[in-house]
């Protein structure tokens, strides 16, 4: 059984394949097209489809379109209604649905040899549902194999679908039981993008902007927002209209930020979370108990409320879906189609689902280039010396993340012993200086340094880091004393778990700076290409690709 699945009518379009069941590949469009999330979220880009993330997919198996046995879209435009009925103000809306709608034809324009009739639309909350029920590994140890009686419950909320902005559910034996979904115009995602751009940030791409500048304020505005912002208490919820500007003034894109802002951001956070922990606990009586709840959908990303939810709610296991975004709506749909033709399908084998180059086709780049480079006996060792002299590593290995987050295959990394790092950092990808850099821990040694979620492998949780450590890994400390964790296990990724034993070693510091490679606004790199003109073009000191080695020292006096 072969499944495209297929994300495309708002933003990061992406693509995934399962077969037989199992996720083979999973790409987002950004990454070959080098457009940050791929377009904008508006109906007149809701035609454009993941064509290039799609085609590799099918590469990536041997197979062509023709043999596909379905194409899931993560959007049903037969569900929609008037955006006037929903109470939304987008006069354009029925372009977007209209192109939805049209998808099967464009999908077999784009992908030769395949049937517009295989092409089959999926909710796209069930579809983002899917994505973390499905895709969950099981509760306790074991095969791998999703087992009788792990029950899941689902949590999804992001900006919006079709005509809800919310679902609530619960996964037994491969199939959602829905109970309870939020109907637009109420929307937690909105409300956090309609505070994103108040504050002079780009909607629907920079929220998380607004998460670290939350830590900077008080919420001393979050009386008016309970009023304005409540759970109905049957599983749903209601957002009122907000007068942004009787709170604070607003702020142009370049703006300074003042206080007043970071207040804003602090309040709206502390509301969400609270929404979100009354939102979990209806779900968790609904649902008969499940022991584990599993998130997706934009509000996801938002590893403070994610923390918070773990540390308060009721259930023993809190799993977020890397690629939460609508991104992951692409391996959810694919994996609900696979359930739905009578698959049974396996949670997802890791992030390293992307793009990814042998050795042979590494030295070939290297070459083409005419760069100078070696391969030491171990590029984690030469790695962690570059590291322990305080200098900046370009990390190239393996396949490319699925999602949003660098996990040690396309990294930037430093040494978090030194304060100025997070400047230094901040200045090499051009960001605002209020942003924070996060940590990767080899997991034996998490628990020592960090309270929290462990093991955490996906960085989707907030830690308190332990009052010893602070001073001792500056650089990774947030303003509110708190970290961004990524775990490493040794048996899922051995080089990142090598890389950082020896930099310990050499420091007696088991943590070290990970942040994702890419400048300002651009995506993260996915070619060795551009592994390399990143390289050219920021001040890294040591571009580790693959085995191979190339230091910015070796470069001195070339032309």
């Amino acid at each position: 059984m072969r499944v495209l699945g297929i994300n495309a009518v708002f933003h990061d379009p992406a693509a995934a394949l399962v077969v037989d069941g199992r996720v083979v590949a999973a790409a987002e469009e950004e990454r070959f097209s080098r457009r940050k999330h791929g377009k904008r979220p508006v109906p007149f880009s809701a035609w454009e489809l993941p064509e290039l993330s799609a085609a590799w997919c099918l590469e990536r198996a041997g197979i062509d379109a023709g043999s596909l046995d379905a194409v899931a879209y993560s959007f049903d435009p037969g569900l929609c209604r008037s955006a006037d009925s929903l109470g939304l103000t987008d006069p354009w809306d029925w372009l977007r649905i209209e192109y939805a709608k049209r998808a099967p034809a464009f999908l077999a324009e784009a992908l030769p040899g395949l049937d517009p009739e295989r092409v089959r639309f999926v909710p796209h909350h069930v579809a983002h549902a899917a994505s973390a029920g499905l895709a969950a590994p099981p509760a306790g140890p074991g095969t791998g194999e999703r087992a009788a009686g792990d029950d899941r419950a689902v949590l999804v909320l992001d900006g919006r679908g079709e005509v809800a902005s919310h679902l609530a559910g619960v996964y037994r034996d491969g199939q959602l039981a829905q109970l309870a979904a939020q109907e637009l115009p109420h929307s937690l995602g909105l409300l956090y993008e309609e505070l994103t751009r108040h504050l002079g940030f780009l909607h629907s791409s920079d929220e998380y902007k607004v998460m670290a500048l939350a830590s900077y304020g008080e919420p001393r505005h979050l009386g008016a927002l309970r009023d304005l912002i409540r759970p109905t208490g049957n599983g749903g919820f209601t957002v009122e209209r907000i007068d942004w500007a009787g709170l604070a003034k607003p702020r142009a894109a370049g703006e300074e930020l003042g206080a007043e802002h970071a207040d804003l951001a602090a309040s709206v956070q502390a509301r969400l979370e609270e929404v979100l922990l009354d939102l979990a606990r209806w779900l968790y009586d609904a649902a008969g108990g499940p022991s584990t709840l599993t998130l997706a959908g934009g509000v996801a990303l938002n590893c403070v409320a994610n923390a918070r939810l773990a540390a308060e709610g009721p259930y023993e296991r809190v799993w977020v879906q890397p690629a939460a975004g609508d991104a992951g709506t692409a391996l959810g749909a694919a994996l609900h189609v696979a359930e739905a033709l009578g698959e049974r399908t396996a949670p997802m084998p890791g992030v390293d689902l992307g793009r990814r180059w042998s050795d042979e086709e590494l030295e070939q780049e290297l070459r083409r280039a005419a760069l100078p480079y070696h391969r030491p006996e171990s590029i984690a060792v030469e790695a962690a010396r570059v590291l322990a002299g305080n200098g900046v590593v370009a990390w190239f290995q393996g396949g490319s993340e699925y999602g949003p987050r660098a996990l040690g295959h396309r990294s930037l990394l430093a040494n978090p012993g030194d304060a100025e790092t997070t400047r230094r950092m901040n200045d090499v990808k051009g960001r605002e200086q209020f942003r924070p850099i996060a940590p990767m821990v080899r997991a034996e040694r998490a628990a020592e340094i960090f309270d929290g979620v462990l093991p955490s492998p996906y960085m989707l949780f907030v830690h308190r880091v332990k009052p010893q450590w602070r001073d001792r890994i500056p650089a990774v400390v947030h303003v509110d004393g708190t970290a961004r964790v990524q775990t490493v296990d040794a048996g899922t990724e051995p080089l990142v778990a090598a890389m950082l034993a020896e930099f310990e070693r050499l420091t007696g510091l088991p943590v070290v700076v990970n942040t994702s490679l890419n400048t300002a606004g651009r995506p993260m790199v996915d070619t060795p290409r551009e592994a390399m003109e990143l390289f050219g073009s920021a001040p890294v000191d040591l571009l580790a690709l693959g085995p191979f080695a190339v230091r910015r020292a070796d470069l001195a006096g070339r032309p």
